[in-house]
């Protein structure tokens, strides 16, 4: 690939729009998936550290960096649930990848959409291991930003067809099930998480409040279903009551982040669960019988955006939808980065 280096190469919302629907949204969920499983079956070739958080009343911003020895990518990203009364998102991202050789950037992205496509895609990823055989049926608790992505990757990833829709504001669920009218859906939207989760194989939890929320309680969750928490990722806010926790057969990304972030904060420290990666890499196994509740606790680490910036590298290669950012300043002497002050005054 010729260019110069010091040019990066970069995609903002507009052309990640582009990428997203020349592909297709349902394809583009696929490809994520089968990225992210890709590197999870290698997890033991990356860098991993919980992501550097600084909380705030407000919210929550973070860093999220990782790398497997030959690209290095990190995702700058805010939760911040009260922005939504401003007529702000709750989430914004952006990421780069950059070359560990020289320690150049190669990409610098939006990532508010790409987060919410590649935590769809890891969730549904999650599910093709720990999900019910032959599940069609997923109640979504919690309708905002994230919905709609979980509800398409578990369509097409598993082929869930039948969607039940609940959250405390009614216009979230009647948003909700509007824009996903034209994708094969059955929609029935539910007065209440009780009445969401009757008959669901899967269900995905994804409500945003910062706070110890319990969203389904213990009565609720009948054997044999999968859970997908989503919605808990920082401390101090979770969605499911600890008794849930303590019936089910728990999978989560990395320990380390998930015990001070995920529904297992609930718990004490030494609680057992399972590293996804390894029921991934075939090393445990996932879902072991048809009465077992699985529970995937999912907060998001620095991996599955490593995957989703890989794949990104790819596609904006392929189509051509990127610009490129004089980002960095690469003098033809490198020792004399003053001259190239110089030279530029003389100019």
């Amino acid at each position: 690939m010729d260019r110069k280096l010091n040019l990066v190469r970069f995609v903002s919302v507009e052309r990640m729009m582009r990428i997203i629907l020349a592909r297709g949204v349902e394809p583009v969920l696929r490809e994520l998936a089968a990225a992210i499983e890709e590197d999870f079956r290698r997890w033991e070739h990356f860098d991993k550290t919980a992501r550097v958080a600084s909380h705030s009343r407000e919210g929550v911003i973070e860093l999220m960096p990782t790398s497997d020895g030959g690209q290095y990518a990190f995702k700058y990203v805010n939760g911040h649930p009260r922005n939504t009364r401003d007529g702000l998102q709750t989430v914004t991202a952006f990421g780069m990848l950059a070359d560990v050789a020289t320690g150049y950037p190669v990409l610098l992205s939006e990532m508010t959409i790409l987060t919410a496509l590649r935590t769809a895609a890891t969730s549904a990823m999650a599910a093709r291991h720990l999900a019910p055989a032959g599940a069609r049926v997923m109640a979504l608790i919690g309708n905002g930003a994230q919905s709609e992505f979980q509800a398409l990757a578990f369509k097409a990833v598993l082929g869930i067809d039948r969607l039940r829709l609940h959250d405390i504001d009614p216009a979230a669920s009647r948003r909700c099930a509007a824009n996903l009218s034209r994708y094969g859906f059955t929609i029935e939207i539910c007065e209440t998480a009780e009445s969401a989760v009757l008959g669901a194989d899967i269900i995905t939890t994804a409500t945003a409040d910062k706070a110890n929320a319990t969203i389904l309680t213990d009565n609720m969750v009948g054997a044999g279903v999968h859970i997908n928490a989503v919605g808990g990722d920082c401390p101090g806010k979770t969605e499911l009551h600890a008794d849930i926790l303590r019936r089910s057969s728990i999978f989560v990304e990395y320990p380390p982040q998930t015990r001070i972030e995920g529904e297992i904060q609930q718990l004490p420290r030494d609680y057992p669960v399972v590293e996804m990666w390894r029921v991934v890499a075939g090393l445990q196994p996932g879902r072991r019988e048809a009465r077992e509740i699985t529970l995937f606790d999912s907060v998001g680490f620095a991996i599955e955006d490593f995957s989703a910036l890989r794949w990104l590298a790819r596609a904006a290669e392929e189509s051509g939808q990127y610009d490129e950012l004089d980002l960095l300043a690469d003098p033809d002497e490198p020792r004399d980065l003053f001259g190239m002050l110089l030279r530029a005054e003389a100019a």
